[in-house]
C-alpha cells in the first residue's frame, strides 16, 4: 500500500486561508485521523487529497506519484462520507460491486473482490439482500466494503460513523480498525470526536484554524499536548491550566518553572493527575469545592484555586461537597508548562 505527503499545502476561498501551508506525512497502512472542530479545515485537506477540491498551492502525493490535477477517479483513492449513500434499488453485493463495475472489472473478479469485502465487513450473509433490509450499522459496512472492494491504495473517511446511533457507534468504532488494519488499507480519517481520534488512530493530527498544531501517537497527544489548544480540545473535562503569581505561586504552592521557558509560563496538568489528599502537605493547593458530579465510575469535582477554575477526576464515593475545602496535589511528573503569549508547550 502507498503512503500519503502532503507538502505546504494552502487553500484559500477568496481572502479566506482555510489552509495554512499544511504538511502531512502518513505512512503507508497507517490510520491517520484529521481531528479539529467543525471550520478548522480537516475536510478541506481531505477533499484536497482525495483531488475533489483544488489545492491554492502545494503538492499531493500518492506513494511516489505526484497527484495535483490528477482527477479523483486516477488517484486510486475510495472515500466513505457522512452520508454513505447505499443505493436503496440494488441489493448488498450489486451496492459493493458497483465501483468495480464503473471501471468494467471482469464479472469473476467483481465477484471475487465483493465476496472478500463482505467477509472482512462480516455481511457475507447480507449478499442477496436490499438496503431497506438493513440496519443503519450494517448500511455503513455496505459502503465501508463497497470501498474497499476496489482495493484503494487509500481510503478516505468524512465522518462515517457520525449518523449513528451512540451504541451502534461505539461498536463500529471498536471494529474498524481491526477490518482496517486486516485489509492493510493506508486511511485518512476526519472526526470532530476526541475519543474516535484516540480510539481508532496509529497517529493523530490535530487541526486548528487551517494549520496541523499536532501530529504524533494518541498518547502523547494526550498527554504531552504540543498546545494549551491541544489540551483543552481533547481531553473531557479538559486540562487544567493555572497562572501563577509572579513568585511562581498558585494555591499557596511554589513551583519551579522550567529554565529554558518564560517567567510567566502556565501550568498544565489533567483532571485524573490531580490527587485530593486528607490535609495539606505543604505541597499540595488549597481549593474551594463548586460542584461534585457522579459520572458513574468517578467523580468530576469543580473547585477554584485563587479564583482560576480546576476540575478534578476523583472516587464516586467523594463526600465532598459545595463550599468544602479540598487540598489538591498535582503528580508533579504529569505537569506541562506553555508561555503565556503563544501557548506552545515549553521544554524542561
Amino acid at each position: 500500500m502507498s503512503g500519503i505527503t502532503v507538502e505546504k499545502v494552502r487553500k484559500t476561498f477568496g481572502s479566506f486561508e482555510a489552509l495554512k501551508s499544511v504538511s502531512l506525512e502518513v505512512k503507508p497502512e497507517e490510520f491517520t485521523v484529521l481531528l479539529g472542530a467543525s471550520g478548522c479545515g480537516k475536510s478541506t485537506l481531505l477533499r484536497i487529497i482525495a483531488g475533489l477540491e483544488t489545492e491554492s498551492s502545494g503538492v499531493i502525493k500518492i506513494g511516489d506519484r505526484q497527484v495535483n490535477g490528477v482527477a479523483p477517479r486516477d488517484r486510486r483513492i475510495a472515500m466513505v462520507f457522512q452520508n454513505y449513500a447505499v443505493f436503496p434499488h440494488m441489493t448488498v453485493f450489486e451496492n459493493i460491486g458497483f465501483g468495480l463495475r464503473m471501471k468494467k472489472a471482469p464479472e469473476d473478479q467483481v465477484k471475487r473482490q465483493v465476496e472478500k469485502a463482505a467477509t472482512l465487513m462480516h455481511i457475507e450473509q447480507q449478499l442477496p439482500k436490499y438496503s431497506g433490509q438493513l440496519s443503519g450499522g450494517q448500511r455503513q459496512r455496505v459502503a465501508v466494503a463497497r470501498a474497499l472492494a476496489v482495493e484503494p491504495e487509500v481510503l478516505l473517511m468524512d465522518e462515517p460513523l457520525s449518523n449513528l446511533d451512540a451504541l451502534l457507534r461505539m461498536e463500529m468504532r471498536a471494529e474498524l480498525k481491526g477490518l482496517l488494519a486486516e485489509s492493510k488499507t493506508t486511511t485518512i480519517y476526519v472526526t470532530h470526536d476526541q475519543v474516535e481520534a484516540m480510539s481508532l488512530a496509529d497517529r493523530i493530527a490535530v487541526m486548528h484554524q487551517g494549520e496541523i498544531v499536532q501530529y504524533d501517537v494518541p498518547t502523547r497527544v494526550y498527554h504531552e499536548p504540543a498546545t494549551m489548544f491541544v489540551g483543552g480540545f481533547l481531553g473531557n473535562p479538559p486540562m487544567n491550566f493555572l497562572h501563577l503569581d509572579a513568585a511562581g505561586k498558585v494555591g499557596g504552592v511554589q513551583f519551579t518553572r522550567p529554565a529554558t521557558g518564560s517567567a510567566e509560563a502556565i501550568l498544565g496538568v489533567r483532571p485524573e493527575d490531580i490527587e485530593i489528599v486528607d490535609e495539606n502537605s505543604g505541597d499540595a493547593l488549597q481549593a474551594k469545592v463548586g460542584v461534585v458530579e457522579l459520572l458513574g465510575a468517578n467523580s468530576q469535582v469543580t473547585t477554584t484555586v485563587d479564583g482560576q477554575v480546576v476540575r478534578v477526576t476523583a472516587r464516586p464515593d467523594i463526600t465532598a461537597r459545595h463550599g468544602d475545602t479540598l487540598w489538591l496535589k498535582p503528580t508533579v511528573e504529569r505537569i506541562g508548562w506553555y508561555d503565556k503569549h503563544s501557548g506552545h508547550r515549553q521544554v524542561a
